[in-house]
Formats: structure tokens, sequence, C-alpha cells
């Protein structure tokens, strides 16, 4: 089989320096980071005479020429392909540096445009009622709010777009949203706001995953996450095939010609690889042929620096554990010198080996079939064998019958003897007496070795003299294993200057002690330890033509080491070259040994099973053309610009993948990048840089990278220009630093740029944390070095500048969105007003979005976003400018912007009374003013009208006027406060002109309704008929509204220092409306009293001693002779007592205030009792008349309960007057019940009589 990287020292060195000048081609060319290096161009003397001699049409030459360069660009590029996948196959095959780390974040699946257009369509379904998920309003109002403003956003669409949203991304955006809304909702009892989010979630999710077969979901999930996280070798070569474009066939070729599943044929071309290093470090140190650094003095620390990667490369070869079946052995660390190559240590540099060392540890199984041929024992005699590996435990079958002696018993044994023997042994069931032991029937001894056939075989058995079974024979079969660390074994001719010094066959066994240490032992039967035994370390096998003078061997091969030969020889040609390759993966050598019979062809190979088929696979190898790539040797390769173009190809890979990953290799890509650069020294700064700029280059194409990523990347690639060695390199190329500075003006380009249009590069805050990352790593571009830490006032100057150019991307794709500049050109002034109050929302939108999702990032300078946002609205307030100069003068259709605009600001700290803010509220100041002026006016001129006009009806709780009054200045109030004017002394001012005029217009309003009530009032009349007009009663509510409006329109909130002045000017008012609710009732209680007082002038005409009274008496008591006379005053009475109760019932169902009737009842009553008092005072010399007398008594009675009745306080009722005027009729009762018993008729002023009415 083809050796998968040695190469032949004279027949490919050609195809080698090729090759190499080649990929030296492909770095000089690395400026085109898409594609691989044109062809090379031939002279252009050639060219000229090509053209002279051709066609003389250019055209089609020139397309010829330009087919034929592009087949040979395919080809190299191919050729270049299959050569880096040899070198990655061997790196997944037999990794020692490297592990696939198991600490990455999980990237989540990504959304394609599909996908958003079909959730998209889930969502709208849903709002339309087309699904069967429950949902409340509060839930269908967020999950509006983010179809609209999420969903729909083109942002979003971009994003999705270059593969940086996840189905995670939109649950979170989602999450935050209605974390928001649940806040702001009342608290329910029961109910806890977790478990409202929980159930808000859960709905957002079914409908996200809409009518999808859920049982599909947990397959795919698990596919996903194996491939995100640990892969298999298989996994690793199958996406590396599809990274690199090679086909399965050339993959399976590679893979059986390097023969990657031989894990010993891979060290062995790692140790190899690693002497070639060496060799190089040596030549380069030789030939002085540096790479160009920053200083001189770099040279030589860039010589000890490749000799310490590859010693450290050699120690972790060495680390990888040899498993063993012996002792434990603990190679001491390889002590080499820095100025020594891997072949040329010395002895004294060694590390002896001792023959305990070497011990090795076999499992054997015996398994005993049967036994033929026994004659010597009766049928039915019992048999069994015994079986035992000599120098151990012996073990016994089963007893079986002579005439069918069958076993299939299976006997295993462990042994440190490479050559052990094993005894056999049949014995018979002794019958005598006094037998001691059963009697052995035969014997047979075998020497397996791990060589040795595996099958069941029949062997002879010794048995004893005079014995009938002479051709007894067992059937058995002797597996033993071989260790992993034994390589080969079997038997050799030997002789050499140190060991084995006597040319005679003996047993050979090829020991593997740790990763650099092998030795050729010898042993002796039943021995554990070597008879001698020789470290293969330093020399050299090959193949060598037979010697004369040596007796027995056919097939020679030799190990020379200076100082030493060890010549071997073989009984056969295959048995030579099995050891021989064997012990050229054990030396470690470049040299690749070739036998004589196939000089003109590559070496077949293979280990000690299927080794007919390795010409095979050499043979398709050589078939295909994949020999050259197979055989080529790693160190001739600039592996610098193969692994640019293996980390782009594998980026490329990534970033279409089905992950949103923003730019982060997969564990598995990690691993084999960490090893390729690890075993064939790619710089870690090269590393880095080629992967800033392809990473800086998928970005400014629109792909979404990780910031943290790039700061990664450009902290190790700093740290190492400026010496701080983050991986231990002090050296510094100057190529290194000059595409550092190249990748760091590119990189503070691209993230000024991605600052300038934060919206769009990081939509709703997306990727998380992506933007506070983003300003982290400008601080850290802008550092002039490592160390010294950059002025915080430049960073701010940085942010400052892009922000500035933020504000005019907003504003100006903002207005693009809403088309605002062919509205503003040809629109009505109405229309313009309409367009810039939309665009006001949306500014509004796009600040509060701001302050949502990217305030955070900005919290180091919160005074630079608000710059940002006003220098966002000064751009918005040209056209908000444009528009209002286009309204036409008192237009008040503009106050709708104001209170938009003003309500997003004054809650802003840092925007409220800002720059644009002042603007807003000096262009709306005298607007305001001129808007309150004109409703004072209006308002004056309705109260004056409606006053004159006003017929008093009952509308509300005053009259139309009244009403129409306190609505207006209401309305004013609340439209001005509504305002919410930010500036303290104007709204002050504001407020207190407010309140004054409120004061004023009630002030006329009440002084217009009392000068009404006194008019209407003095047009009743004064008789017992009498009824309260409404109109008084609507003028007496509008009193009473007035009094109430009067705290709720002229309560000035202000500050202390308008306390006391605005206290005496609100007094004034309340004092106002107090005497004029005064002065009605006392006109009110005038008016009804002054009808008691005609009821008792009408009394009066029964005075004793009149000529009224007398006739009156005489004709009573005349006509009560014949007829039943009514009763004198009695009507009077009657009437007299409905006029009072059907007043107090006006007064009490029409009159709204419950106080103000109190007052005019107390002051009715006492007022009424006061005028009788009064009028009992005037006859107090004189008897009443007996009608007086009853009619006063039914009077007073019923006036002091009806008053009772509507809550007249005891302490008025039963005041002095009620008193006297009490006293005064019981005494006329007393009088009259002496002289007159029947003349009362039941009327008595005690509490227990009986009359009603």
């Amino acid at each position: 089989m083809l050796d998968p990287s040695s190469s032949e020292e004279e027949s490919d060195e050609v195809l080698e320096e090729e090759r190499r000048d080649l990929l030296l081609l492909a770095a000089a060319g690395g400026g085109s980071p898409r594609s691989l290096p044109p062809p090379p161009r031939e002279p252009r003397g050639r060219e000229a005479g090509g053209a002279r001699a051709a066609s003389p049409s250019p055209s089609v030459l020139s397309e010829g020429r330009e087919e034929q360069e592009r087949l040979q660009r395919e080809e190299r590029e191919k050729r270049l392909r299959l050569q880096l996948y040899v070198f990655i196959a061997r790196c997944i095959a037999h990794p020692f540096n490297a592990k696939q780390p198991t600490d990455m974040a999980r990237r989540q699946q990504k959304l394609n445009k599909q996908q958003l257009q079909i959730l998209r369509e889930r969502f709208l379904a849903f709002l339309n009622g087309e699904t069967q998920i429950v949902a409340d309003e509060a839930f269908c109002n967020a999950v509006r709010s983010y179809y609209e403003v999420f969903l729909k956003s083109d942002r979003v669409a971009r994003m999705v777009h270059s593969g940086g949203c996840s189905a995670n991304d939109f649950r979170d955006v989602f999450k935050k949203n209605i974390e928001k809304r649940v806040r702001s909702l009342p608290e329910i009892d029961g109910l806890s706001k977790e478990t409202v989010l929980s159930s808000w979630l859960a709905k957002y999710d079914a409908i996200y995953r809409g009518e999808e077969d859920l049982c599909k979901q947990p397959n795919r999930m698990a596919l996903s996450a194996v491939s995100e996280l640990i892969l298999s070798k298989e996994q690793l070569y199958e996406m590396f095939q599809q990274i690199l474009g090679i086909k399965k066939l050339e993959h399976q070729l590679i893979y059986n010609a390097c023969q990657l599943d031989n894990g010993d044929e891979q060290a062995a071309q790692i140790r190899r690889e690693l002497d070639g290093r060496l060799q190089l470090a040596d030549q380069m140190a030789r030939e002085r042929k540096f790479p160009k650094f920053v200083t001189r003095e770099m040279e030589n620390m860039y010589i000890e620096e490749l000799r310490s990667s590859v010693n450290l490369l050699m120690a972790n070869l060495e680390s990888l554990p040899v498993s063993k079946g012996g002792p434990e052995f603990k190679l001491q660390k390889l002590k080499r010198s820095q100025n020594s190559a891997f072949l040329d240590i010395g002895d004294e540099n060694e590390v002896q080996l001792s023959k305990s060392d070497v011990v090795l540890s076999f499992t054997l199984e015996i398994v005993i079939m049967e036994v033929q041929g026994l004659r010597s024992v009766a049928p039915n005699r019992i048999v069994y064998c015994t079986m035992e590996v000599e120098g151990g435990e012996k073990l016994q079958t089963d007893q079986a019958e002579a005439s069918r002696p069958q076993w299939g018993t299976q006997g295993d044994f462990t042994t440190t003897h490479p050559r052990p023997v094993v005894k056999v042994k049949l014995f018979t069931e002794s019958t005598g007496v006094l037998a001691l032991e059963d009697k052995e029937l035969g014997r047979v001894v075998l020497y397996p070795t791990s060589n040795s056939p595996k099958s069941p075989d029949l062997h002879k058995m010794i048995v004893p003299k005079n014995s009938q079974d002479n051709d007894l024979k067992i059937k058995l079969a002797v597996r033993m294993d071989k260790p992993p660390h034994m390589k080969h074994c079997g038997y050799l001719y030997a002789l050499g200057q140190k060991v084995w010094k006597r040319w005679k066959k003996r047993y050979f066994v090829l020991v593997q002690v740790s990763q650099y240490t092998f030795a050729m032992c010898s042993y002796r039967e039943k021995k554990s330890e070597p008879q001698e035994l020789m470290q293969l370390e330093g020399y050299t096998v090959d193949y060598t033509a037979p010697h004369t003078g040596l007796q027995g061997g056919r097939m020679f091969f030799n190990a020379v080491k200076e100082g030493d030969t060890v010549i071997f020889a073989s009984d056969d040609e295959q048995d030579r070259i099995l050891w021989v390759q064997a012990m050229y993966r054990a030396t470690g050598q470049s040299y690749k040994p070739i036998p004589a019979s196939q000089a003109q062809k590559t070496n077949p190979k293979g280990g000690n099973v299927n080794t007919d088929i390795s010409p095979l696979y050499t043979d398709r190898g050589q078939k295909h053309g994949m020999d050259e790539f197979i055989s080529a040797n790693p160190c001739k390769f600039d592996h610098a610009s193969l692994f640019r173009l293996l980390q782009r190809q594998t980026l490329d890979h990534r970033l279409n993948d089905s992950y949103s990953c923003l730019g982060w290799f997969s564990p598995g890509q990690v691993f084999v990048l960490d090893e390729y650069c690890a075993r064939y020294g790619v710089r870690g700064c090269h590393r880095h840089l080629c992967y800033l700029n392809e990473l800086i280059e998928h970005s400014e194409n629109g792909s979404v990278i990780d910031p943290t990523l790039l700061h990664y990347s450009f902290a190790f690639c700093a740290s190492h220009v400026h010496g701080n060695r983050p991986d231990g390199i002090g050296t510094v190329s100057v190529e290194e630093k000059e595409r550092f500075e190249e990748i760091k003006d590119r990189l503070s380009s691209l993230l000024e740029n991605q600052i300038s249009h934060f919206r769009y590069c990081f939509p709703f805050g997306r990727p998380e944390g992506a933007l506070k990352a983003t300003l982290s790593l400008l601080e850290r571009v802008l550092m002039k070095d490592i160390a010294t830490p950059i002025p915080a006032e430049e960073v701010k100057k940085v942010v400052r500048k892009c922000l500035e150019k933020a504000a005019l991307i907003n504003y100006t794709r903002l207005t693009e969105y809403a088309k605002i500049e062919e509205t503003m050109n040809q629109a009505t002034p109405a229309r313009k007003l309409e367009e810039v109050l939309h665009l006001a929302e949306l500014c509004i939108e796009v600040l509060q979005q701001n302050e949502e999702h990217h305030s955070e990032a900005f919290a180091w300078w919160p005074e630079l976003l608000a710059e940002h946002a006003e220098k966002f609205l000064s751009l918005y307030s040209v056209d908000m400018d444009s528009a209002l100069e286009a309204q036409p003068q008192d237009s008040w259709d503009s106050f709708p912007l104001f209170q938009l605009l003003n309500n997003a600001l004054r809650n802003d700290t840092f925007l409220c009374n800002g720059k644009f803010h002042k603007h807003l509220q000096e262009i709306f100041v005298p607007m305001v003013i001129r808007y309150i002026d004109l409703m004072e006016s209006s308002i004056a001129q309705s109260i004056h009208r409606g006053l004159e006009q006003e017929s008093w009806q009952p509308v509300k709780n005053g009259s139309a006027t009244s009403e129409d009054l306190f609505w207006k200045l209401d309305a004013l109030q609340m439209f001005v406060f509504d305002l919410h004017w930010p500036e303290p002394e104007f709204a002050h001012h504001l407020e207190q002109r407010l309140k004054l005029m409120a004061t004023d217009m009630i002030e006329a309003c009440v002084k217009r309704t009392r000068i009404a009530f006194e008019l209407k009032l003095q047009k009743t009349n004064k008789s017992t008929d009498l009824r309260i007009p409404s109109s008084l009663c609507t003028m007496f509510n509008v009193l009473v509204d007035a009094k109430k409006q009067t705290a709720k329109l002229c309560i000035l909130d202000g500050g202390q220092e308008f306390a006391s002045q605005w206290q005496q000017y609100h007094s004034k008012i309340d004092d106002l409306i107090e005497e004029t609710v005064k002065e009605i009732i006392s006109l009110l209680v005038s008016k009804v009293v002054s009808v008691l007082e005609g009821v008792l002038s009408k009394l009066s005409r029964y005075d004793e001693g009149t000529f009224f009274s007398s006739l009156v008496s005489f004709t009573v008591k005349a006509a009560a002779k014949y007829v039943d006379v009514p009763k004198p005053g009695m009507d009077l009475a009657d009437t007299y007592i409905m006029f009072v109760r059907q007043n107090q019932d006006i007064l009490r169902e029409k009159v709204n205030e419950e106080m103000y009737i109190e007052k005019l009842f107390d002051q009715w009553y006492s007022s009424s009792m006061k005028v009788i008092c009064v009028w009992l005072a005037d006859r107090l010399d004189l008897q009443l008349h007996i009608y007086q007398l009853k009619t006063l008594i039914k009077i007073v009675k019923k006036t002091y309960r009806d008053f009772r009745l509507q809550g007249v306080l005891e302490g008025t009722l039963n005041s002095k007057t009620y008193d006297t005027v009490h006293s005064r009729l019981t005494v006329e009762e007393a009088t009259v019940s002496v002289t007159d018993a029947g003349g009362l008729q039941g009327i008595t002023m005690k509490d227990s009589d009986e009359e009603e009415g």
C-alpha cells in the first residue's frame, strides 16, 4: 500500500519544488481572498510572438486563451484542494494536540426568507381569528404590536437575509415586549404576572409552530444538537469533503492509501513530519534565510521558537498513552538539543531501557474440541483433559465417556511469556482402590506465538510406552492475542556489533514503549524478559542484498546507526517487507525503504492482516492520480497559504449552513483548524489575521458577524504585534505588522460604519449585546498599543461623529419609508400637517426603540445618545417648520402635533427642554396665547348673549348658559393641561391666567344670575297661591354649581409664592357666591314670609273690639241655629299649610344643594315664627278671637311639624320665639276652654291632639 506522507528523495524532488512554487504564488496572490491565484503568465516575448503567428482574429484567440487559462486554474485549484484534504484527513485521523471544545455556546437554527413569510402569515391568521388559539384582548394587542412593529419590519427582513436571526431571537423580542405590558397591567387576585407571562409565551409558541407535525421536531432537534456539538471522525471527514469539494471516491482512495485507520502509521507519519521540521529549522539557521522581522534580533529567536514548537509537539505525541499489558513505563521527558536534529541525538541523550520495561502481557484461549483414535480404554470409561501454560495454573475439562470424547471446553490463561509452552494431557479415571492418580493416556506440547493460526487443528499426542493408541490425536485451538504495543513479531536471523553478536535464528518482538520509544527484543521460551534488546531510536532501516558469508536466512535487511549495524534476515520476502515497514514506522526516519523488486513503483505495505489488498489500493491510487498527493512531503509546503484557503472555505461553509453562527466555527471545525495549525506550524497571528480579514469581508458584504469574535482575534493579533506573546511566540514579522495595521484600519472603518448604522446592523438589539461589544471593540481598536489605554474623550469623539451620521441615516431612511418628500412638495396644508404628524409618530417610535434596545449599549455615554436624538429631531424640525408655516392663521389643527411631541420629550431626562424641545415651545407659545385670547373673548360673549336670552330652564346642574360656560372653561383648562407645557414659568403663567379668567367669568355669571333672580322674584304674587317657579330654582342651582366649579376651575396649584396672593383673590369669588346665596335665600324667605303676613292680616279683621269682628260673631251665631256653618279661618289655615308644604317640596326637589335648602328652611321657619310672635305681641292686651286662635294653632303646629320633617334642627324649632308663641296660644286656648268649652272643636296646642290635615 502507498505510504501517505513520505517522498522519494530523488524522483519526487522536481514535483515537490514545482508544488512549493505553486503555493508561493498562492501566497503572493492572497490579495484576492475569494479565488485561488491565477496561473503564471508567459513572457511577453512569447505572447507577442504567438499573437503574430496566430489567426488574424484576435477575439477568437483571446477567448481560446481565456478558456485554457480557466481550465488550468480550475485544475490547479482542484489539485490544491486534494493536497489540502490529505493533510486535513491526517489531522482528523490521529489528533495529538487539540480536542473538540465542549464549552462553546450552542448556536440556534437560523430563519430564512420563506420561514419569515410563513411566520408572518401565521401571526396574521391569528390576528384575523383564523386559528383555534383562545386569547384575551391584552394578548391580542401584544401580538398585533409585535406583528406590526417587529415582524413587518424591513430591518428584520434584512437581518434574516443576512443569516443572523434565529427563532430564539424572535421569541426573546416578543418576551421583552410582553414583559413591559404585563408589568403595566393591574394586579389580579389569584393570578400572578409570572403565570400570565408563561401563558402568553405558550400561546406565542403555538402560533409560531402553526400546524406543523410536532412529531418530527424532536428528530430534527436531536440531529442538529449532535452536529453542533461533538462530531465523529466520519462526520468530520464528510464535513471537510463538502468544504473542499472532495468527491467520495477521492476520499476513499486517500483514506485507504494513507492508512488513516492505522494508528501506528499515522504516529510514524507525525514523527517523520516533526523530524523534517527540525531539519528545515537547522537548514534555515545554516543558510540564514529568515522571514523579514521587525528587529534583527528576532532571527535567532525564530529558530529557537521553531525548535521549541517541534519539541512541544514531540512531547504532546509522547504524552499520548500507549496501552500495554505489562507494568507502567513512564519515559523521561526528551532532552533534545535545540542545535541538533532528531536523527543526530547521541547516546548520552538517550533514555536507556531495562529488560523489565518491555515485559509484555498475553492472553491465551485454549479450546479443546475432541479426541480421536482412543482405543485403549473401554467405551464406558470416563476420560477428561487438562491444560496448562507452563508456570501457571492448570484447568480441567468436563468428564466424557471414552466412546464420545468431545468437550468444546475453553480455558483462558494470562502469561508474560512471548513464547509460552502449552501442555494438554488426556486422562482416564483409575478404577483401582489403591490408585492415587488417574491414568494419563496422552499429552501434547505446543509452542504458540501471536502469529500462530487461530483455527482448530488436530495434533498428534505423545502416548505412554506399550499404549495401543498409536494414532491418538486431539483437536484443539490455541489463540494468543497480540498486545496493542507489540507492533510485530516473528523469527529472524540477526547479527550485530553490540547485541546479537552471533548469527543465529531468534524470536523477535518489536515493542512500543512510548510514542517515541521502540525496542527490538529477542526472547527465549518460557521467559518473560527479553534475552537481548535494542532501542530503535536513531537507526535507519533498509533492504540489503544477501550476505554470502552468513548461513541461514534468504531475504536480508539491516538497521544502521553511527557506530552500529545490525543485519537481519527472514525466510521469505513478504515477512521481510512486513518487518521493514514496522521498523520504518518505529524509527521515524524520513527515508522510505524500497525493495529492489519495486524500485520503479511505490512500496506496498500493510499490516499483519489483509496484506494482499495493499497492492490494489496502490494501483487504484496511482490510477486516479492520488500518488503525488499522498506521498508529498508536508515540510515542503507553504502551510500559511494552505491554511488561509482552508479557513476561508470553512468559514464560507459555516456561514451558509443552517445555524445562526455569527462567524463562530462549530466545535468540530475549531478542532480541525487547531490541530492543523499545531501540526503544521501555522503561526497564531497569521491565523487570526486571515480570520479577521475574512470576517471583515463577510461583514462588509452584509453578513452578521459577532463583534466578540472580532474582538478576540483582534486582541490576539494586537497582543502579538506589541510583543506580549499570547501564544508564546515572541517574533513579529514585518508582514504580520503591516497586515495588522491594514486590518486595524479596515476594522476601524467597519466598526464606525456599523455604529453609524446601528439601527440596521443591530435591529431591535439583535444579536443580543452585539452593539455593546462593538463599542468595546472600537475602544480597543483605537488604542495606540496594548498597554496604553486611549483617553475616554477620544473614544467619545469618534462615537459622537458616528451617531451624528446615524441621525442623518436614520432620518433619511425614515422619510423614504414615509415618502415625505413627495407629499411635502405638492400637498395641501392639511395634508402636509397630516404627513408631519405621521412622521412625528414614526420619529418618536424610532427614539423609543433606540432607548429600549440600544440605550444599554451607550450606557457609558448617555449624553451622546441624547445628542443623536437632538440631531435626529433637528432634521425633523425642518419638515415640521415647513408644514406649520403653510397652515392658515388661527388654525388650531397643529396642537395635536405639539401634544404628541411634547408628551414624548417631557418624560425624557436628556431631551426635556433640549434644543428641539425649546424650538417646539417657541413655535407654539404664540399660538397658545392667541388661542386663549380668542377663547376668553368667545366665552365672555357667550355669557353675555346667553344670559340675555336665558329661559332658565333646568339643564343638568344649572341652566343652558351656565352649563355651556362651565364646560368651555373646563375644556379650555383641560386643553392647556393636556399640553403639559414643559417650561415651569410659562406653565404657571398659563394656569394662573386660566384660573383668573374662570374666576372673572364665574363672577360675572353669579352677578347676572343674582339680578335675574331678584327681578323674577319681584314678579311673583304674595298670596298663598304662590308656587316658587322652577326658573328661580334653576338660578339657585346655577349659584350652587358655580360654587362647586369654583373649587375645580379657580384653585391654583402654584407654589408658595402664589399662595397668599391667590388665596386672597380666590376667597373673593367664594365670598361673592356665599353672599349672593345668602341674599337670594333672604329674598326668597322674605317672599314666602310676606305670604304669611297676608294671612295674618286677614286674621286681624277678627281683632276684639272691631266692627267686623262683632258683625261676624253675631252673624255666625244667628245662622248656626238653622244650618251647619263652616268653621271660619280653617280654609285660610289649610291654604297656607298647603302653600308651605308644596313650596317645600318644590325646593327639595329642584334645588341641588342640601346645605342651602337647610339654611333656607331654617330662615323660613325662624322668620315665620317671628312674624307670628310679633303679630301676637301687638295683641298682647286683647283676647284672640276664637277663629284667630284656631287658625294660628293649626298654622303653628303644622309649621312646626313640617319643618321638623324637613330637617330643621331642634334648637331652631324650639327657639325662644316659638316658646313665646306656644305659651300665648296655650293661654288663649285655656281662656277659651273656660268661657266656651266647645268653641275650639278639638283644635288644641297639645301634642296629643288627633287633628289631621
